[in-house]
C-alpha cells in the first residue's frame, strides 16, 4: 500500500505538478546512470554501494534482491514434473542450431572446392598443397587459439542467417540478467554475440555472456567457505539462461559451460552426488518459478538487451516492468 500512495501522490514543485512516480523514476535513473559510470571505471565496489543505497528508499530500485524464492528443501524429480520441468530437455543442453550452420558450411566449402577444382584445372599437386595450406590453418586455429577464429566465425554466421539461433542467445543472457538483479547480484556487463565479446575484450575465445559483480562471492571461495545465501544465488544465475531456453522453445541449446561450471563448483565445495543433485533441483525449480512470474519483463530487458543498452537502463526496464505485489 505504500507504493500505492507513491504511485498517486501529487508531488509540488516550482514548474508545476509533478505526478510523485515520474519524479521518482527520474531519480532512480540518476541512480543507475552514476552504476553505469563507476562500471565504466571498473570500480564495482562503488557500483554495488550506490544500488544498495538506493535499496528500501521511495525514490530508489524496488526490485534489486527482492525476488520471492520457494524453501530450500530435498525437491524430486516428480515434484519438478508436477511443476512442468522436464529436467533432461533443461540440463542436457545440445546446440543442434550451430551444428546444422557448421554442417552447411561444410557442404558448401566442398562444393566450392569442386567447382573451383573444374574451373581452374588445378593440377593434383596444387589440390594437395591447397589443403596442406588450409590443414595448417585449421591446426594453428585449434592449437594456438583454441579454436577461437572458428568459433568467431560460425557464430557471427549464426547471428547474421539465423534469426532463431540470434534471439535464443538473446534471450538467454537476459534470463541470466534478471534473475542475478533479482537475486542481488549486479550484472556489470554482457555481449550478445563472439563478435562483440572480441571487440570488447580482444580475445577470441570469448562468447556471448553476462559478467556479474562477484567479488563478495569471490571472496568466500578465496576464504574456503561459501555461505548456502551465496551458493544458492549463483546456482540459480547459473541455470537462469538454459531455464530461460526451456520455457521460450522446451529445450536448452546453449549453457553446457554454465552448467559444467556449477558442477565444477559444487564438486571443489566437497558436495556429494546427492547433495548436488539436491541442490541443482533447487534452483531449477527456483529459477524457473521467478522466470515464469516476470516473463513481461524478461522479454522487454531482451529488447533493452538487443539495443545494446547500458546495465543501468537496462536495470531501469526490469523496475519499470515489475509490480511488488508481484515480486
Amino acid at each position: 500500500m505504500q507504493y500505492a500512495v507513491l504511485r498517486y501522490r501529487p508531488c509540488f514543485r516550482a514548474a508545476g505538478i509533478w505526478n510523485c512516480s515520474t519524479e521518482v523514476g527520474l531519480r532512480r535513473r540518476q541512480v543507475l546512470e552514476q552504476v553505469d559510470k563507476e562500471l565504466a571505471k571498473g570500480d564495482d565496489r562503488a557500483a554495488l554501494f550506490l544500488l544498495k543505497e538506493s535499496q528500501g528508499k521511495l525514490d530508489g530500485v524496488r526490485c534489486f534482491g527482492a525476488a520471492r524464492q520457494i524453501p530450500q528443501r530435498l525437491y524430486t524429480l516428480e515434484e519438478l514434473k508436477l511443476n512442468g520441468i522436464e529436467t533432461s530437455s533443461l540440463l542436457s543442453p545440445l546446440d543442434s542450431t550451430l551444428g546444422s550452420i557448421e554442417r552447411y558450411i561444410q557442404l558448401a566449402a566442398g562444393l566450392l572446392a569442386v567447382s573451383a577444382w573444374n574451373l581452374f584445372e588445378f593440377t593434383p599437386q596444387q589440390i594437395f598443397y591447397i589443403s596442406l595450406g588450409f590443414l595448417f590453418l585449421w591446426t594453428l586455429d585449434s592449437v594456438a587459439l583454441n579454436g577461437g577464429v572458428g568459433s568467431l566465425v560460425l557464430d557471427t554466421i549464426g547471428h547474421t542467417f539465423s534469426k532463431k539461433y540470434h534471439n535464443r542467445v538473446i534471450q538467454h543472457e537476459a534470463g541470466h540478467f534478471l534473475i542475478a538483479y533479482l537475486l542481488g547480484v549486479l550484472p556489470k556487463g554482457y555481449t550478445t554475440s563472439s563478435f562483440e565479446a572480441f571487440q570488447k575484450e580482444g580475445s577470441l575465445n570469448l562468447q556471448a555472456g553476462t559478467a556479474f559483480v562477484d567479488f563478495e562471492f569471490l571472496e568466500e571461495v578465496n576464504a574456503g567457505k561459501v555461505s548456502a545465501t551465496m551458493l544458492n544465488r549463483f546456482s540459480c544465475i547459473a541455470l537462469a539462461g538454459v531455464a530461460t531456453e526451456y520455457l521460450l522453445y522446451g529445450c536448452a541449446e546453449g549453457g553446457l559451460a554454465d552448467i559444467n561450471k556449477l558442477d565444477v563448483l559444487l564438486k571443489g565445495l566437497g558436495f556429494t552426488q546427492k547433495k548436488a543433485d539436491s541442490q541443482v533441483r533447487w534452483a531449477v525449480l527456483n529459477t524457473i518459478l521467478i522466470l515464469r512470474r516476470h516473463e513481461s519483463a524478461r522479454a522487454k530487458l531482451a529488447d533493452a538487451m538487443s539495443s545494446g543498452k547500458s546495465v543501468g537502463n537496462c536495470i531501469d526496464v526490469v523496475e519499470n516492468s515489475i509490480h511488488l505485489p508481484d515480486l
